[in-house]
């Protein structure tokens, strides 16, 4: 039995919250003078004992005023867990003529996994996750990988939650690991097709940029490895994956604009990489290889990309290039996929994801069908095999546990192979999901997803917990949570906001959130949750909003412009530092992410970004509550960002209501490792968003 939430140390602690001290810091640029009181918090080492004491004291507060609701904390997480399968495995998948799956086992936290020959009932174990996760108190297995012939299993570890891995090559007859270590490596592995070389990814020092790709010989010693490739340009990284019909091995150099790609035939894995097509401004492309010719899914002359095809040889000239079928600029395509006699199609129409499926032999094309207003499909990565007639896919709604089906092609019929267990009286139809559109300030339509319990009473504001995040060109496609069934069964209204810098409704979408069209993203938010309360979904009072990363910017963004419009915000390993993080290159991250915010050494765009940089226009405001988590290992959203602008909070905020800030000092961007340990975070979030809401904490059917 897991111990709850006692092991995320709430106790009693100090009453009043701990002062950050000012130290002043003149940052200038293009003739502007910031100053920066907190600038001190940062040590890139972690090593500093004031910095590390300060954190401490922030999340000794936290915990202090988290006691009262310690034992609502510790039902909640109950709850949740009671919920999930304790024995529970994936769908075995085939590979290299063996099945591999993974099974949880009741107790431990992390998983177990198997193979077994096709056809065979016997069952090997390859990998226990938590024989090598004890003695540390983070464990991430990122990549486990099996050789082509299936005698080894190439493996990334991490083991102190800053994406930093170490890859181990096991052989899988003997069940010994080799001598051959490779550390500070991505957590990639790609095998050649006789098992006698593995490529891999080495990260840069300091901005953890995924750089140069080195082939290894398995049984040389490391310093012995070979420099395949290195990309100079600072604002790309790298990227090593093996086609599905296992003919190349592809070097993928990427940045939010532009893709290149080279290819290695998997047969001769010491020949130098060649070229697909240059890298070119504004130019993305993905290749899927097909037999004879290549696939590719591109922007060039689509806005909402689409499908050509080029032979093998030719590829590097765009001229020789021909579509697969026409192009559609009111369908967005996100993915391509061959099959030996198929191709499916990633798409979205109207803000819905799809897949379509074309026949090669007769060039017949039809898709495969969903019946909820919102919901999420997509090819699993488990589809490893080329020579295939069935394809498998997941889908899942705010309402439907996440599933997995086989799709036969020719017979057009699917089979459920697995939905998620819940445990308990769980049943779909006790929810009620719907999609609405609310009316942007410009007169742009916003989609909203919406989920609560059917009986909720409709006729009068409830509580409402609003999500968003609105970059990247991150589509939010609704999902199904275990633990959002809490909020739902206590009245709670959960609701996400497909805003501008997702790509929801296609390229334009990403395109009108991002760089001098970002404050859209914010605006959009606050519209929606403008219109939800004019709806009569919610009101102020009993609105609340979540946002993490670069949802945490959105979060940090909103509330500076209405804060007087929210209850209550969460506010997860945020970035909110915008301009000094996105002028320093010395940060992971960065030079290749100028094209999604704007270089700042450029005058027009540090004014811009300073306009809504949340740590910059921090003011006396009455802020609403707010509960900020982050971690010390962060490599994407570093932990002084958060730091700097809770102090920062804490000296201008005008409000009465509660700020709380913990720091999770054995983690990094994801949060805790372990199946079961992520809960006691949510249940904490949840417990704290209840009270600020006045929701209530006791379950209805444990209510008298």
């Amino acid at each position: 039995m897991l111990s709850g939430c006692a092991s995320s140390g709430i106790h009693q602690g100090p009453v009043t919250p701990p002062i950050a001290k000012k130290i002043p810091k003149k940052l200038v640029s293009h003739g502007d003078t910031r100053v920066d009181d907190y600038y001190w918090l940062r040590d890139d080492e972690r090593k500093n004992p004031e910095i590390l004491d300060y954190l401490r004291q922030e999340t000794s507060y936290a915990n202090a005023q988290l006691k009262p609701i310690k034992s609502n904390i510790d039902s909640l997480y109950e709850e949740m867990t009671s919920k999930l399968a304790k024995d529970d495995s994936t769908v075995p998948a085939l590979r290299h003529q063996h099945l591999y799956w993974k099974e949880f086992v009741d107790g431990k936290e992390y998983a177990i996994h198997y193979r077994t020959p096709k056809g065979s009932d016997s069952k090997t174990i390859i990998l226990d996750e938590n024989l090598r996760a004890k003695g540390h108190k983070y464990y991430r297995a990122g990549r486990i990988e099996p050789s082509s012939t299936g005698r080894y299993l190439a493996i990334a570890e991490d083991v102190l939650s800053r994406r930093i891995y170490t890859l181990r090559i096991k052989d899988l007859e003997s069940g010994k690991f080799l001598s051959d270590e490779i550390s500070n490596v991505a957590p990639a592995a790609v095998w050649s097709a006789d098992d006698k070389y593995i490529f891999y990814i080495r990260k840069e020092k300091g901005t953890l940029r995924e750089y140069q790709i080195w082939r290894h010989q398995i049984g040389a010693p490391v310093n012995e490895d070979t420099l395949v490739y290195e990309e100079k340009d600072s604002e790309f990284y790298v990227w090593v994956w093996k086609t599905r019909s296992k003919d190349y091995v592809v070097i993928s150099s990427m940045q939010t604009l532009s893709t290149e790609h080279r290819v290695i035939p998997a047969a001769q894995p010491t020949q130098s990489p060649k070229i697909f097509l240059p890298r070119e401004k504004n130019h993305e492309y993905s290749i899927s290889h097909d037999k004879d010719r290549w696939l590719i899914r591109t922007n060039w002359d689509a806005k909402n990309f689409q499908v050509m095809q080029s032979q093998l040889t030719t590829s590097a000239d765009k001229n020789t290039w021909q579509p697969l079928f026409p192009k559609n600029d009111e369908i967005f395509i996100r993915s391509v996929d061959a099959f030996e006699d198929y191709v499916v199609i990633g798409e979205r129409r109207d803000g819905l994801p799809g897949l379509r499926i074309l026949r090669k032999k007769d060039q017949e094309q039809w898709s495969i069908e969903f019946s909820e207003p919102v919901y999420s499909a997509r090819l699993v990565s488990t589809n490893y095999e080329y020579a295939t007639s069935t394809i498998r896919y997941s889908y899942t709604s705010l309402t439907t546990p996440r599933s997995e089906y086989d799709y036969d092609i020719e017979s057009r019929k699917e089979t459920l192979l697995k939905e998620d267990p819940v445990l308990g009286n769980f049943k779909k139809d006790n929810y009620t999901s719907e999609r609405v559109w609310i009316t942007a300030t410009d007169g742009t339509k916003v989609p909203v997803s919406i989920v609560y319990h059917k009986d909720l009473d409709r006729s009068k504001a409830q509580p409402l917990y609003l999500y968003g995040y609105g970059s990247y060109g991150a589509s939010l496609d609704p999902w199904f949570s275990v633990a959002r069934l809490s909020l739902l069964d206590r009245g709670v209204i959960y609701a996400i906001a497909h805003i501008r810098g997702g790509q929801e409704l296609g390229r334009q979408w990403y395109e009108n959130g991002k760089l001098f069209a970002k404050r859209n993203t914010f605006t959009d938010f606050i519209d929606t949750a403008k219109n939800l309360i004019e709806l009569g979904y919610t009101s102020s009072n009993l609105l609340a909003i979540s946002g993490g990363s670069a949802g945490g910017l959105l979060i940090g963004a909103v509330i500076n412009m209405r804060p007087d419009l929210f209850a209550a915000a969460v506010a997860k390993v945020p970035f909110v530092d915008v301009v000094t993080t996105m002028l320093d290159e010395s940060i992971p991250l960065t030079t290749f992410e100028y094209d999604e915010w704007g270089n700042p050494n450029k005058p027009e765009y540090y004014e811009y970004m300073l306009s809504y940089s949340p740590y910059d226009n921090v003011g006396p405001y009455k802020y609403p509550a707010l509960f900020v988590f982050t971690g010390l290992h962060d490599s994407q959203v570093q932990y002084w960002e958060p730091a700097k602008w809770v102090a920062k909070l804490r000296a201008n905020s005008t409000s009465d209501r509660p700020l709380l800030f913990r720091v999770n000092m054995e983690a990094g961007h994801g949060g805790s490792s372990g199946r079961f340990r992520r809960y006691q975070e949510i249940a904490m979030e949840y417990a704290w968003i209840l009270k600020q809401l006045g929701a209530p904490v006791k379950h209805p059917k444990n209510s008298n």
